[in-house]
């Protein structure tokens, strides 16, 4: 039998963790919480951080797995890779994944390899930041070099606005780094990769919605992409060559960019599996590409297929409510009976508090559907919504 190691057992890992099981698999799973949701479903528990690179590395040489990684998060992938390298598995090495996780290294290796992306420049103190008064062309974007989900990110319109918003990203930041680049202007997506014997293959362009400034926190997802036919030639040109640049040359690759007046431009990527229900939920509904699975045989050293047997359209919307707390959630259940809907998620309970949106945190659930086409999917997120009764006091 098989030995997997997955960095992480919280909510976002835990697809994989079942899929693990379902194929057969014997997992361990690492993470500092003892109550994480997957624990109880894997054969071997190692208490550490994700996040702690030699910790991780220890685990596995603990456990000798055949295969490790972690999904839909990025800094975990340090650990995965330093470990991939020291038993010679079959991740992405650590190079890349301080490519794929550092901002700032990743804007540069785009600029080396003539990847669209923005103007940028790098500080890890306000005095330095004052400095650069004349480099900068407004709105422009500041955030951490090292987080994500919408961390610490902030659009502003003047220096004096940058100024203000440097020590919300700097508390973001885990290394102190702050990147500050360029805005751009345009519709958003997001493409999901699966690189399979060093060639990077597109599953799905995903058109984007978020909140307005200055945070851009994800409130909508929607495969597969309603842009014009060239338009997306030209994302997936962009995409493969970012994933070139930062030398993913195998798994999976969570690719966001913005369509501008001159085209695709990057934002960054991840050397992982999309996190917002994309690539565990949305992918398979719309393609019928089983992402996980996929990922998983990655890891292991084999080769998953990643032929679309689906072309149907998914979507995510996440719920916009009043700030508050939380009274009461009803006709749920009458809600997911709409044909299309999928499922219907809440993350945060009756009693809780709704908040202004600044990061992913912050939302208190979704619904996801499938239709025939992507508007059909979108409708019947739609009219899942308008059905459940949220009252906030």
């Amino acid at each position: 039998m098989k030995r997997l190691m997955i960095v992480g057992a919280s909510v976002l890992q835990f697809p994989a963790i079942l899929k693990a099981k379902e194929m057969g698999l014997q997992v361990a799973v690492v993470d500092f919480n003892p109550q994480a949701i997957g624990i109880p479903y894997a054969d071997k528990y190692y208490n550490a951080s994700t996040m702690d690179e030699n910790a991780v590395l220890a685990a596995a040489e603990d456990y000798q797995p055949d295969g490790i990684m972690t999904l839909a998060t990025d800094m975990p992938m340090r650990g995965v890779a330093k470990a991939s390298d020291k038993l010679h598995l079959h991740s992405i090495n650590y190079a890349t994944a301080v490519k794929a996780t550092d901002k700032y290294d990743m804007i540069k290796a785009f600029k080396e390899h003539n990847v669209p992306s923005p103007w940028f420049f790098v500080v890890d103190a306000l005095e330095e930041l004052k400095e650069h008064e004349i480099d900068v062309a407004f709105p422009c974007i500041i955030k951490p070099t090292d987080n994500a989900g919408s961390h610490g990110v902030a659009k502003v319109y003047s220096f004096q606005e940058l100024l203000d918003n440097y020590e919300y990203a700097h508390s973001c930041s885990r290394h102190g780094k702050v990147i500050v680049e360029e805005y751009l202007d345009g519709p958003e997506v997001s493409v999901e990769v699966m690189v399979v014997n060093g060639i990077v293959n597109i599953l799905q362009i995903t058109d984007k919605i978020t909140t307005e400034a200055p945070h851009f926190v994800e409130m909508g997802h929607t495969q597969p992409s309603r842009l014009p036919a060239a338009t997306q030639e030209a994302i997936r040109n962009v995409a493969v060559a970012a994933c070139s640049a930062i030398g993913i040359d195998k798994g999976p690759a969570h690719v966001e960019m913005k369509v501008t007046k001159r085209g695709p431009v990057m934002i960054e990527l991840g050397a992982r599996m999309g996190g917002d229900n994309i690539t565990t939920h949305l992918v398979p509904l719309s393609t019928g590409i089983d992402m996980v699975g996929s990922t998983i045989k990655v890891a292991l050293g084999e080769e998953p297929d990643i032929t679309p047997t689906l072309h149907c359209g998914s979507a995510i919307r996440y719920f916009e409510v009043p700030f508050g707390t939380i009274k009461s959630i009803d006709n749920v259940e009458e809600a997911s009976k709409i044909p299309g809907v999928k499922q219907i998620t809440f993350t945060k309970e009756v009693g809780d508090e709704s908040t202004p949106i600044h990061c992913s945190n912050d939302r208190i659930g979704f619904v996801i559907a499938q239709g025939a086409t992507a508007e059909d999917a979108v409708a019947a997120c739609e009219e899942a919504m308008k059905k459940v009764q949220i009252k906030i006091v």
